[in-house]
C-alpha cells in the first residue's frame, strides 16, 4: 500500500535552528540516545530509600525543601479571582506533613483509598501529595462531577476518606448513604457539620514533621477513572515506580530548566494535571503556575504577561477557541517569557501549530501523545526535532512503538494499523481496580494495544488516524475523523469540527461534520457547500463531509477531547454510555 497522504497534505515542515533556541534543550542526539538509552539509567534521576525503596511524594518535594530549593518558589496559585499565592517548597512540604499526620490520626492506613473532591487549591495540591506520600492511593475528582459520578468512583474504590468543601459536599451527600467504606469527610472551609472532619482546625493542630513512608516501587501511588465507552468508569491504577518516568519526560520532552515558570493548564482530575501539573514538573525543582477560575483568553494571556511563564503545556481544545477569539487580543500583551509551548488531549491541528508561530514570535506547539493508561508522554515532538504539523512525533527513548495488525505482525511504512507498544515501562497503568480481565484486554501479542490507529512516515514520524472505534470507511477507502476535522478547521469559518460515520446504502458510510462556526459567519447552504469544496480540494474526492451540521458546541471530555462517540449515538439513536467525564 502506497504512503498515504497524511504528511503531504500538511508538508510544511517547522525547521528548528539550533542557534536560535534560547536555552540548550536537555534531550539532545535524539537517534544516538534511542541506541544507548537504558531504563536503569533514568532510575539514578531519582532519590531511592535504602532496600530499594522510593516514595514519589518524597522525590516531589521532600527533596528540594531538604536542599538548595528549600526557599525557592514552587507555586504561584492564582484564584481567578484576583487573589495571588506563592508557596516555597518548604511551605508546601509543612504543608502535606501536616496533612498526613491529620491522616494518621483519622486512622488511614496505607494503601487505603484518599479521593479529593475539590477546586484548584493549594489545598489539593498538598493534599494529594500528602496522602502519597503516607502511603494512601490518592485519588482526584473533576470538581464538575455530579452525584452519581461522585458515587460510581468512591463505590468500586471503596475510598474510605474524601476531601472537600462547604459547596461541593452538597452533591456528596445526595449518594453518601450508598457508600458503607467511606468513613471520613474533611471539609475544606467554614461549613462544618457534626460528623465531619475540619481541615482548617486539624491542620492548625498538626506536626509539620513527618517522614515519607519508603514504598515498593510497584506499591501504588495514584488512581484515576477513564471513561467507558459503554458501561461504569474504570480505575486506572499507577505505582511509586512512574516516578521515574515523569520526572524523565519532564525534562527530555517539556524541557523544564531551573529558570523557567511553567504552566499546565490541566485539572487534577485529569492525568495530565497529576503527571505534569504536579508530579513530573516539581521532581525537577521547577515555579509551576496554577491557575483557577474558567477559560477566559484575555486571562490566560495576562497569567502567560504577569507571571512570566516560559513552557505552557495545554491542550487543542483550547488552542482552537484562543484562536477563534482571533489575533488581536494576544497582541495586546507582552508573551516574550514563553519559550517553549506543547499540547495535549488529543491531536493538534496543523493550524494550530501554524497559528501559534504567527502568534507567538515564531513558537510553535508540540503535540505529545499519551494516554491516561500510560502515565506519561511516550510519543512526542522534541525540542531539537523539526515539526511536521499535525504529526505525533517520534517516540520516547526507551519506548518501542509499533504500527502493528490484530496478529502482532509489525506493518510497514505508510501503512494504517493498531498504534501498539512494548509493556514494560515505569509509568505503565498497573491495573485496572477489580477488573483484571479488562486490563488484560490491552495485552497481547507482547503488545500494549492503545486502542488508536495511526501510520509512520518514511522518516519515521507517528500520524494518528483516529480511535480504532472512529475510523470510517466510505466507498471502500479508510478515512481518519482527524484528517477531516483537521482540513475543516483550516476553513474560515470553522472554529471547531467533530467528524463521524453515518450509515448509507450506497456507500456504507458518509462522513457528516458537526461544526462550530467562528465568530461572524451564520449557517447558510452556500457556506456548506463552499466548506465542502475546500474539504475535497485539501483532501480528496470521497473524504469530505456529505453531511454538515451547525451546532453550538461540541461534546468534549473536561481534557479536551471531542466525544465522537456521543455525536454518533445522537445521531443514530444510541445508548450514549458513560458521560462523567464530559464538560459542564
Amino acid at each position: 500500500m502506497a504512503e498515504k497522504s497524511t504528511e503531504l497534505i500538511h508538508g510544511d515542515l517547522v525547521k528548528k535552528d539550533p542557534t536560535k533556541l534560547r536555552l540548550k534543550p536537555n534531550l539532545q542526539n535524539y537517534e544516538q540516545l534511542r541506541k544507548t538509552f537504558k531504563w536503569s539509567d533514568a532510575d539514578k534521576e531519582v532519590e531511592w530509600f535504602p532496600g530499594g525503596k522510593l516514595n514519589a511524594a518524597y522525590n516531589v518535594i521532600d527533596r528540594h525543601a531538604k536542599g538548595s530549593r528549600k526557599n525557592k518558589i514552587a507555586l504561584i496559585f492564582d484564584d481567578g479571582e484576583g487573589h495571588t499565592q506563592k508557596l516555597t517548597f518548604q511551605q508546601l512540604y509543612e504543608m502535606m506533613n501536616r496533612f498526613a499526620n491529620v491522616m494518621k490520626k483519622l486512622g488511614i492506613k496505607r494503601q487505603d483509598r484518599v479521593f479529593f473532591f475539590l477546586q484548584r487549591s493549594p489545598e489539593l495540591y498538598a493534599g494529594f501529595l500528602a496522602a502519597i506520600k503516607y502511603g494512601a492511593i490518592a485519588s482526584p475528582m473533576f470538581p464538575a462531577f455530579g452525584p452519581d459520578a461522585i458515587r460510581d468512583r468512591l463505590l468500586d474504590s471503596g475510598a474510605v476518606a474524601l476531601v472537600t468543601d462547604s459547596d461541593l459536599k452538597k452533591r456528596v451527600y445526595e449518594v453518601k448513604n450508598l457508600l458503607p467504606e467511606l468513613k471520613h469527610m474533611i471539609i475544606v472551609g467554614k461549613d462544618v457539620a457534626a460528623g465531619e472532619v475540619s481541615w482548617e482546625k486539624e491542620m492548625a493542630a498538626a506536626s509539620d514533621k513527618f517522614d515519607a513512608v519508603p514504598m515498593d516501587p510497584e506499591e501504588f501511588m495514584y488512581m484515576l477513572y477513564t471513561s467507558g465507552t459503554t458501561g461504569k468508569p474504570k480505575g486506572v491504577v499507577h505505582a511509586h515506580k512512574g516516578i521515574v518516568q515523569a520526572h524523565l519526560t519532564t525534562k527530555m520532552v517539556l524541557d523544564v530548566h531551573e529558570e523557567d515558570v511553567y504552566w499546565c493548564g490541566a485539572d487534577l482530575g485529569w492525568v495530565t494535571g497529576v503527571v505534569y501539573g504536579v508530579l513530573g514538573p516539581w521532581s525537577n525543582g521547577t515555579t509551576q503556575v496554577g491557575l483557577g477560575g474558567r477559560f477566559d483568553p484575555d486571562r490566560w494571556y495576562k497569567t502567560i504577561q504577569d507571571y512570566k511563564v516560559s513552557i505552557w503545556y495545554t491542550a487543542p481544545t483550547a488552542v482552537r477557541m484562543l484562536m477563534a477569539r482571533g489575533d488581536e487580543i494576544p497582541a495586546k500583551y507582552n508573551l516574550s517569557s514563553l519559550r517553549a509551548l506543547y499540547c495535549v488531549g488529543e491531536p493538534l491541528n496543523p493550524e494550530g501549530v501554524k497559528w501559534a508561530q504567527e502568534v507567538f514570535d515564531n513558537k510553535p506547539f508540540h503535540d505529545t501523545w499519551w494516554q491516561t493508561e500510560t502515565g506519561s508522554i511516550l510519543i512526542t515532538n522534541f525540542p531539537e526535532m523539526d515539526i511536521k504539523p499535525g504529526s505525533m512525533g517520534k517516540p520516547l527513548p526507551g519506548i518501542e512503538a509499533a504500527i502493528v495488525d490484530e496478529t502482532g505482525k509489525v506493518l510497514g511504512q505508510g501503512q494504517e494499523g493498531n498504534l501498539a507498544l512494548r509493556p514494560g515501562w515505569p509509568a505503565m497503568m498497573r491495573q485496572i481496580w477489580k477488573n483484571p480481565a479488562k486490563y488484560n484486554e490491552c495485552f497481547r501479542n507482547g503488545w500494549y494495544y492503545t486502542g488508536d490507529t495511526a501510520q509512520i512516515d518514511k522518516d519515521g514520524y507517528f500520524w494518528y488516524v483516529g480511535r480504532a472505534d472512529d475510523v470510517i470507511k466510505t466507498s471502500g477507502e479508510r478515512v481518519g475523523p482527524f484528517e477531516v476535522e483537521s482540513a475543516l478547521i483550516e476553513h474560515p469559518a470553522v472554529a471547531e469540527a467533530g467528524v463521524i460515520g453515518k450509515p448509507d446504502e450506497l456507500r456504507g458510510n458518509i462522513i457528516k461534520a458537526f461544526i462550530v462556526l467562528t465568530p461572524g459567519y451564520s449557517d447558510s447552504p452556500q457556506l456548506k457547500e463552499d466548506i465542502q469544496k475546500f474539504v475535497k480540494t485539501k483532501l480528496a474526492g470521497h473524504a469530505f463531509p456529505r453531511e454538515i451540521e451547525i451546532v453550538k458546541t461540541l461534546p468534549k471530555t473536561r481534557s479536551g477531547k471531542i466525544m465522537r462517540r456521543l455525536l454518533r449515538a445522537r445521531e443514530l439513536g444510541l445508548p450514549i454510555g458513560d458521560t462523567s467525564t464530559l464538560e459542564d
